[in-house]
């Protein structure tokens, strides 16, 4: 039964390291670090500019004094690209964190209903079809806590500890939920 995707043997030789493939058989931006989207051996002239015109002089002295002169591209998009996975999560978990810092202590049913909405809509609608599939699962295991507030940032910064886990990132102390996306540090640094 064909269904139109290349094979993994197909891509394989095409994709360049760490592309993910989408549901679609098409490379996703959407579930790919920047730094992976062109591939490796493709070369950058340092003396052109993105424009494919010539980098000045003064760019050219700036980007070695600030030891960015590589001729590899940078791991972050340009403003007018489309978000990486890794702007996407950081977008997203900040959205949610502080959703749930907001969150009432007390909601009310509606309330309820609308969280769960928002939650369970996430492994449906979420643009990194992987990155929802693996919240997908594990909201199976650990099903949403949205009868409030602390009960809300807990599940999430749990959830958040997951996927750093799965990515070999630090994890979150989850008692500092309020301070990190609510309150701001004691010392008063972000009032």
């Amino acid at each position: 039964m064909s269904n139109n995707r290349p094979t993994s043997s197909d891509t394989k030789s095409t994709m360049p390291p760490g592309m993910v493939m989408g549901p679609d058989g098409k490379p996703c931006k959407a579930c790919t670090a920047f730094r992976n989207w062109k591939p490796a051996s493709a070369k950058i002239n340092s003396n052109a500019s993105p424009k494919g015109g010539q980098r000045s002089t003064a760019a050219m002295m700036a980007a070695f004094a600030s030891g960015s002169h590589s001729t590899t591209p940078k791991d972050v998009p340009p403003a007018h690209c489309p978000l990486d996975v890794e702007q996407l999560g950081r977008a997203t978990w900040a959205f949610l964190h502080t959703t749930a810092a907001y969150y009432p202590e007390h909601p009310t049913p509606n309330q309820r209903a609308n969280m769960l909405s928002l939650i369970r809509a996430l492994p449906v609608l979420y643009p990194c079809s992987h990155c929802a599939s693996h919240l997908s699962d594990n909201m199976k295991d650990h099903p949403p806590n949205v009868s409030g507030r602390v009960a809300l940032s807990q599940w999430l910064c749990e959830r958040h500890n997951d996927v750093n886990e799965r990515l070999g990132k630090e994890k979150f102390d989850c008692t500092n939920t309020n301070q990190r996306w609510k309150d701001g540090l004691d010392d008063g640094s972000c009032d």
